[in-house]
């Protein structure tokens, strides 16, 4: 199955965070699962690190090519569809690096990690 995570799934996972559902690590960690990161979540991150509100003690980019590559993660690259879909995406949810994972998941039909019930009101199967 492919799975698509919200930024703080991948974040609660790589750091270990027992925030992270039993259900959602289940998921990610099943190696028979393709576990796809957004580029949303990499460039949402890259904000909250500029602002100081996310310290890392490593570089950005350490930090995420471990991220992905320890955990043989995929990259979901943002298309025109995707867009296409964040077009049309009601206004359920205003912040817009969520929007775009939640236009991702809808356009690929696949299931999104998140603890964000707001996911919930779209059209997509969220795993929590």
């Amino acid at each position: 199955m492919r799975i698509l995570l919200d930024t703080h799934a991948f974040l609660w996972f790589f750091t270990n965070d027992p925030k992270l559902s039993l259900p959602a690590l289940s998921q990610i960690a099943d190696r028979a699962n393709e576990v796809l990161i957004s580029p949303a979540s990499y460039w949402e991150v890259a904000i909250k690190v500029s602002l100081g509100k996310y310290p890392l003690s490593v570089s950005f980019e350490q930090f995420w090519t471990a991220g992905i590559i320890e955990n043989d993660f995929r990259i979901l690259p943002i298309t025109v569809a995707h867009a296409s879909t964040l077009v049309s995406l009601p206004m359920h949810h205003k912040d817009p690096f969520d929007r775009m994972i939640i236009s991702q998941a809808i356009t690929e039909q696949i299931p999104v990690v998140s603890a964000d019930s707001a996911y919930g009101l779209y059209d997509l199967e969220r795993i929590w």
